[in-house]
């Protein structure tokens, strides 16, 4: 029997909801993937999509392989480690005594988890020189919820495109020439403290029109500080 597997998976939700995607990859040598699977969820909030793709994980590995699972989604790791059991005594209730969102999905990984070796290792997402398992598992998926069609090294796919999300310092630099600094300039004008770049929250909080965000989903910077990317793009307009 195999020592233990390595293994990362991910979601995506283009909107949230919006056009979801999902998808795993396991390593031979905990850096190197090789094999992979990903799909598409039609209009999913990005908390389904990242219990999918650990769903789809536990149930294409063998359970009686100790596996180690690297996720960035803080959400779905604690819902499955740290408030499933509370869930369970509760019948299915959260501590405010209201349904437990995402249950069936939640139900069937707790069926899959049982009696099996699984330690989870939460990996911060889009980092410069990163987890690089989490890293093709969040490209595939983006790549899934964008194309909405199946993809994976059984399918023999391409390897997923670079995320748009990867932090601007991980690209080459280059001088900028004066049509650049006029952009920079009118884009610095039109919005300060606003950013292109969008990345999952690290924590819940609250977007500057009032609606809450939870851990683990996209948000984006706005001259009000972090929300909605879909909020920034409206004060935008």
């Amino acid at each position: 029997m195999r020592e233990r597997v390595v293994a990362a998976c991910d979601g995506a939700s283009k909107g949230n909801p919006g056009p979801a995607g999902w998808a795993w990859v396991v390593s031979e040598d905990a850096g190197t993937p090789a094999r992979w699977e990903a799909g598409a969820l039609g209009t999913a909030t990005n908390n389904v999509a990242e219990l999918t793709a650990l769903e789809k994980l536990l149930t294409a590995t063998d359970p009686n392989v100790p596996l180690e699972v690297r996720m960035d989604s803080q959400y779905a790791m604690k819902a499955v480690t740290t408030w499933l059991p509370g869930w369970k005594r509760n019948g299915w209730k959260t501590a405010a005594g209201k349904p437990v969102a995402n249950q069936e999905l939640v139900v069937r990984i707790d069926e899959l988890l049982d009696g099996r070796s699984v330690d989870f290792r939460y990996v911060p997402a889009h980092q410069v020189d990163g987890d690089p398992l989490n890293d093709f598992a969040d490209r595939a998926a983006s790549q899934a919820a964008t194309a909405q069609r199946p993809a994976g090294s059984a399918l023999g796919s391409p390897e997923p495109p670079p995320s748009a999300a990867a932090p601007a310092s991980a690209a080459p630099r280059r001088r900028a020439n004066g049509s650049d600094r006029a952009k920079g300039a009118r884009a610095r004008a039109g919005g300060a403290g606003s950013s292109a770049r969008t990345i999952k929250a690290k924590f819940p909080g609250r977007c500057a029109c009032g609606r809450s965000y939870a851990a683990g989903e996209p948000i984006a910077k706005n001259d009000q500080g972090w929300g909605h990317p879909e909020c920034r793009t409206a004060a935008a307009g």
